[in-house]
């Protein structure tokens, strides 16, 4: 009976540094597409298709203050669905909305970088206000990271993150990942080749 591969996933294929046309062995690779959405419906449909063992994702992220120098990489704790209209008063979540993803990889491959809440708001924070108020609740800022764990919690399948810092947080955060995103995916494929993550069982 064939081994159950592995899915290496990511937003776009930069994020992939080139593993999208050289996969390592045993590893398929998708690219989710931008926002949590997207990222679910394809997460659960290549799911569905290759039926992996283990879903990983990686990317890029902002951190909300200067604590986490760019191009550190993290490990997802948690994703947590997030939103300053909620958190100000000017929305609410119906009490039976599930808002938060474990990350449930360490079990079958353990991923030796600092573990971080990652919270996913529905768009990208602009402002320094913003970026306080969600510190109280997670380190960095990602945009796919609910979609793919809440996909791969529904399907029964072990997953996580790895994502490095790109920018952060705030009026600035674009221009600054627009210059990082490159080698900060770069640096993060490389490192997960450097300890031969693609190869523990």
């Amino acid at each position: 009976m064939a081994r159950r591969p592995s899915l290496l996933l990511a937003a776009f294929p930069p994020e992939l540094a080139g593993l999208d046309a050289d996969p390592p062995a045993g590893w398929a690779t998708g690219c989710t597409g931008v926002g949590a959405l997207a990222a679910a419906v394809t997460t659960a449909r290549l799911v569905q298709e290759l039926a992996p063992s283990r879903v990983l994702f990686v990317g890029t992220c902002g951190a909300y203050d200067e604590s986490l120098a760019l191009g550190e990489l993290v490990r997802a704790a948690e994703a947590l669905a997030v939103s300053l209209d909620v958190l100000e008063g000017r929305a609410y979540l119906p009490e039976n909305e599930v808002h938060r993803w474990p990350a449930t990889l360490a079990s079958v491959l353990p991923l030796p970088f600092p573990a971080h809440q990652v919270a996913v708001p529905p768009g990208i924070t602009r402002t320094l206000h913003g970026a306080q108020r969600l510190r109280a609740f997670a380190t960095v800022e990602h945009l796919e990271l609910t979609g793919v764990f809440a996909a791969c919690h529904a399907a029964g399948i072990p997953v996580g993150a790895v994502l490095a810092v790109a920018n952060v947080v705030g009026p600035d955060a674009h221009e600054q990942w627009r210059e990082n995103h490159a080698w900060a995916s770069r640096t993060l494929i490389e490192e997960l080749r450097r300890r031969r993550i693609f190869e523990l069982p």
